[in-house]
């Protein structure tokens, strides 16, 4: 399954599956489908970049007074805010979701791993992350930074993404790139006497594309200027290069279910005196380059924001939820739901594909342009000669290069129509963008983008509520990620999320999938931060869900994690259009009422990445992650007084003790070693003394740090037992388990854990190549059984909660 990834300027290339532009996708056949691979070169510049105070290669406090003083560049306020003093009294709160006590559990210095998540979690539940309560991205506080630097008197100069080479790429924008040459950062009062955040609002104008493949996040941005509310929920009020002026400025961005404010310097890469990327018409004008500027943050680097969808920014600038159109296969009602959209404010793009490479950016003779992202910026009804005729209307990020056929800027068609009407439409040249015909856009383009602001009226004819629920998960290699259906032996780990589908749709819900009576619903699987993994080489995993019914034997019962058995012996009822290696992946359904399980993957195992899941239902459902509860059943452990224990077992002890009769670390050590060296069929290098430590530890009662004859009778024969189990789950008889077998052999020692833990277990005691040899194994298990029956024994009450004091939190935690 090779990876075909042309290098692209705009939207990534794509097959006629998919939306933009580019080279053949694989397809799978309907029995065993082959993942679709989406291409696009990470680091592409836009050849041949045109625009009004661009420039660069076109391959690829508080005072007017003080502002002034420090464009000589003599002072810089470095504070990156971690650690940052108190600089005046803190901003108040946001919202009424007691932003300080949410702030107190995401702050503290020394909470890593494990207690970060619980951190996180705790710190969500009380509203943190909320576009009125968003996260401070890297910890920095907008308001805290300004008023350091004003009392400072320096600018701002942000090193959590200072201006080097290495925030501009890694690779064809990389420190050594001959396409950086020459690139110096300079702040807008270095350009201009009198530089402006926005000038008489905010507009598509605004937005022109400079030397980066970014044109997807420009056609995202400049729909977003189409509403003034949503536009300023990412640009806040209040920014200028006049009052209060400090050199920060910061954003709101939505990131995998939750809002941050992003903080950024305004140092942006210019080359002969001219903006490098994103600029405005205006010229004087910064604010689309310094949303640029958080977005590349965000994201790592610029080079990152090279070739991409439009659904990605227009979902990272509301929260929303996007669903695709293939114009060839587009419903008879198209034109009536991009109205209805475009009245309630949903952004649009569409593009053009490609079939190779040579295509990207091709422009065509009527100046369209493949594999590029245009936004849809309206739609209207004219009357033209007697008979009404739908237009609608893009704009080119470009700012230039538009539409030459018929409704073009200029075209004798306009001639046909009210003056009065034609003024309305603002017909103007060379601007970016112009109108066509209904029918020319269908013909011209293939892929049609409608990101819904809320989970409002889906692909629907008239508003409703829908209900929403988001979950976030893990692929873990081992654990977790067990590739699709193709892979039986795995595919049964993957995380699993229970639906419970209630009510039917209303009976004129005729908008989708026929007259059948059924419950609609909407699933949204997107993969977290790849962009940000570029750097490393790692791109968009190729990623899907399958949707399987629930018999009827387990209807209603508890939250299961369901196992190979079924999925062995169940064909999935539902499941996404394709595998495919782009950000999100979406698909509308209609089932019968019922319960359902969703189960996201990658397409192949042992791909790592974090997700989320987004669940959209018109009408009451219910869902949950299904996972296993964590339980122990153990056979009540036969403990032999000195006196009950066989006399050999007591005649081999005392050869193994020496004469103190205990067993000491290095003992236990000797001794199991001795005992697998002749079992020829494990593969083991044999016990480390720091499990022998461990083991002792967890077994030794006195605490005296050795075992004496009861406490080596029990751990010997739990053992025994650990080898028969080894052997049985061991099923291609390599000496050693797979992370999956091993999972199934934990399961038949009689311990149910959930998947985090399983996590944690195969992270500690595999090896790189996932294999857990048998002393792995064995410390494994007598950790689990030790650590069991001690929480059995304290929880007195057997409510399954114990309380320690910090001591002796400490001592079991430490001598464990």
């Amino acid at each position: 399954m090779g990876k075909l990834r042309p290098r692209g300027a705009g939207t990534h290339p794509r097959s006629r599956s998919q939306p933009g532009s580019g080279g053949p996708i694989p397809r799978a056949p309907p029995g065993g489908r082959e993942p679709l691979r989406r291409g696009g070169d990470a680091g592409s510049l836009r050849p041949g970049a045109r625009g009004r105070g661009g420039g660069g290669e076109r391959a690829g406090p508080g005072s007017r007074a003080a502002a002034r003083t420090r464009r000589g560049g003599a002072a810089v306020c470095r504070a990156s805010g971690r650690g940052l003093p108190a600089a005046g009294p803190a901003p108040p709160p946001s919202s009424c979701h007691s932003p300080r006590m949410a702030e107190e559990f995401i702050t503290p210095v020394y909470c890593t791993g494990v207690s970060a998540q619980v951190q996180k979690q705790r710190a969500k539940e009380l509203g943190l992350g909320r576009h009125e309560n968003a996260i401070k991205y890297l910890g920095q506080d907008y308001e805290q930074l300004r008023v350091h630097c004003l009392q400072s008197g320096a600018l701002f100069r942000d090193e959590a993404f200072p201006p080097v080479p290495q925030s501009l790429g890694f690779k064809e924008l990389g420190p050594n790139s001959s396409k950086t040459y020459g690139i110096k950062w300079k702040r807008p009062t270095e350009l201009f006497s009198n530089p402006q955040f926005i000038v008489d609002g905010a507009t598509r104008t605004d937005i022109c594309q400079g030397a980066l493949g970014d044109c997807w996040l420009l056609a995202a941005i400049a729909s977003l200027t189409l509403n003034d509310t949503l536009l300023h929920r990412v640009v806040p009020h209040g920014q200028s290069f006049q009052d209060g002026y400090a050199g920060i400025f910061h954003f709101q961005l939505w990131q995998f279910g939750e809002w941050v404010d992003v903080v950024v310097d305004d140092l942006l890469p210019t080359k002969d005196g001219k903006l490098v990327f994103v600029h405005s018409a205006q010229g004087n004008e910064f604010w689309s380059a310094l949303l640029e500027k958080a977005y590349a943050k965000v994201n790592g680097s610029y080079e990152a924001l090279s070739g991409g969808s439009t659904s990605e920014g227009f979902e990272d600038f509301t929260g929303g939820v996007t669903e695709w159109y293939e114009l060839r296969k587009a419903p008879s009602d198209l034109y009536n739901i991009i109205l209805k959209a475009l009245e309630r404010g949903s952004l649009l793009g569409c593009s053009i594909d490609i079939s190779s490479i040579l295509d990207m950016e091709a422009v065509t003779f009527k100046k369209l342009v493949k594999g590029h992202a245009y936004s849809v910026t309206g739609a209207k009804q004219v009357n033209y000669q007697g008979q009404m005729v739908n237009l609608i209307r893009m704009r080119n990020p470009w700012g230039e290069v538009e539409w030459t056929g018929a409704w073009s800027d200029g075209s004798s068609e306009w001639n046909g129509v009210d003056p009065y009407v034609r003024e309305q439409l603002r017909i103007k040249m060379e601007d970016g963008e112009f109108w066509m015909s209904f029918r020319d856009f269908m013909r011209e383009f293939t892929r049609l983008e409608i990101c819904n602001l809320t989970p409002d009226a889906l692909k629907s004819q008239r508003f409703r509520n829908w209900n929403t629920t988001l979950y976030e998960g893990t692929w873990r290699r081992g654990s977790t990620a067990g590739g699709c259906r193709n892979y039986p032996a795995t595919f049964w780990v993957n995380p699993q999320f229970k639906i419970r589908l209630e009510e039917t749709d209303d009976p004129d819900h005729d908008d989708y999938g026929g007259r059948e009576s059924g419950c609609s619903f909407l699933l949204a699987l997107m993969q977290k931060h790849r962009r940000r993994e570029r750097r490393f080489g790692r791109d968009m995993e190729t990623i899907g869900f399958a949707v399987y019914e629930v018999p009827p034997e387990l209807v209603g019962q508890p939250a299961v994690h369901l196992k190979r058995d079924f999925f062995l012996a169940n064909a999935s009822r539902a499941r996404s259009e394709q595998f495919i290696n782009l950000r999100e992946v979406s698909t509308r359904f209609r089932l019968p009422p019922g319960e359902y399980v969703v189960v996201p993957s990658t397409f192949e195992p042992n791909k790592e990445g974090d997700f989320v899941l987004r669940f959209f239902s018109e009408k009451s459902a219910g869902t949950q992650e299904l996972d296993d509860q964590v339980q122990a059943n153990l056979p009540d452990e036969q403990v032999l007084s000195e006196e009950e224990i066989d006399e050999n077992f007591k005649s081999l002890f005392r050869q193994l003790a020496g004469e103190d009769l205990e067993i000491s670390v290095k003992e236990l050590r000797t001794i199991l070693n001795r005992i697998i060296s002749k079992h020829k069929d494990l593969r083991t290098t044999g016990f480390s003394l720091e499990s022998c430590r461990s083991m002792v530890n967890l077994m030794d009662r006195d605490g005296n740090g050795k075992l004496g004859l009861v406490e080596f009778n029990i751990l010997w024969n739990r053992i025994r037992n650990y080898l028969s189990i080894f052997r049985k789950f061991d099923l291609d008889k390599s000496g050693s388990m797979s992370a999956y077998e091993m999972r199934m052999a934990i399961e038949f020692a009689g311990f149910k854990l959930n998947k985090k833990l399983y996590e944690l277990i195969i992270t500690r005691y595999s090896e790189p190549d996932l294999a857990v040899d048998f002393d792995n194994f064995v410390c494994c298990l007598v950790r689990l059984e030790t650590m069991f029956r001690f929480f059995k024994t304290l929880d007195t009450d057997l409510d399954g909660v114990v309380t320690f004091d910090l001591f002796k939190w400490l001592q079991l935690t430490m001598f464990a």
